[in-house]
């Protein structure tokens, strides 16, 4: 392991890994499209199932686009549900340019955010986000201010 500013570097007999990086940065939804999707079978509870297509505008050290496939299980009356989002990036990440997916979910009472997953999907990178793996995570500012960050690590060389 040589390390060189923040970043660690894993140098291996081909390839090197750059790993211990973290980038972040705020995002807009630039659009919200509810989607139409037949399900051939209905169940019906207390918190109706629905998906939509979002489109998102990222600024920071995160820059770029994304678009989103989302799915919810939401009652918007009492507030309460759970999402689960998965997402085709294009963009820089830390001044790295390509694309990547990466997944996140959580749940709302209402008031607080719980079981959170978020996740960069392994083999999705391209350009020089190749090899690009981690997590990451998303809070809502009281202001609204959507803010996102990255852990990852990714092969150079």
């Amino acid at each position: 392991m040589v390390s060189l500013g923040n970043a660690r570097f894993c140098i291996g007999s081909k390839i090197a890994r750059v790993v211990g990086m973290r980038a972040e940065g705020t995002f807009t939804v630039v659009s919200f499209v509810p989607a139409t999707v037949e399900v051939p079978i209905v169940v019906v509870t207390a918190a109706p199932a629905g998906v939509a297509a979002m489109e998102k505008a990222f600024e920071g050290e995160v820059v770029g686009r994304a678009a989103t496939l989302f799915t919810a299980a939401y009652d918007q009356e009492r507030g309460i549900g759970t999402y689960v989002a998965m997402e085709a990036f294009e963009g820089t990440i830390g001044g790295r340019a390509g694309t990547f997916n990466f997944a996140h979910s959580a749940t709302t009472t209402g008031s607080d955010a719980t079981n959170r997953f978020f996740a960069i999907v392994p083999g999705s990178g391209t350009g020089e986000l190749a090899g690009i793996t981690g997590e990451g995570g998303i809070e809502i500012d009281e202001d609204g201010t959507h803010r996102i960050w990255f852990e990852y690590e990714y092969e150079i060389g």
